[in-house]
């Protein structure tokens, strides 16, 4: 088994489609489409799982709890407007990065159609 994986920001198999959970959604009708690429158990830290992939919403604006969940994003298109409870708002577009840590509360709405790709720890 190889420890080197290629992440395609074009996956050419089917998404897993979903829709915002009604307590999650706070304004629009944002479709979601989920395409995993990679699970794997973590060796190290506390992490249980570390799940690669790329996600897409169109527009809409929903309520994103992460808990004990570690989450890197960078962007490939679209952009985003990203909200922490009692924070700041920030921008994001092609080509931004970054984290949501565990415990991020806060507003997710996405503007233009959004595709990322993400690692996520749990």
């Amino acid at each position: 088994m190889t420890k080197l994986l290629p992440v395609t920001s074009s996956p050419t198999f089917a998404p897993r489609e979903g829709v915002a959970a009604p307590d999650r959604l706070i304004e629009g009708a944002p479709a979601f489409k989920t395409w995993e690429i990679d699970t794997a158990m973590a060796e190290a830290a506390k992490w249980g799982e570390i799940s690669t992939g790329v996600w897409e919403a169109t527009p809409g604006t929903t309520r994103s709890i992460k808990g004990d969940t570690f989450e890197f994003c960078h962007i490939l298109d679209g952009r985003v407007e990203i909200t922490e409870e009692g924070g700041a708002t920030h921008a994001f577009g092609a080509g931004d990065s970054f984290v949501m840590k565990p415990g991020f509360v806060g507003q997710w709405k996405t503007l233009e159609t959004v595709r990322k790709i993400y690692v996520i720890a749990s």
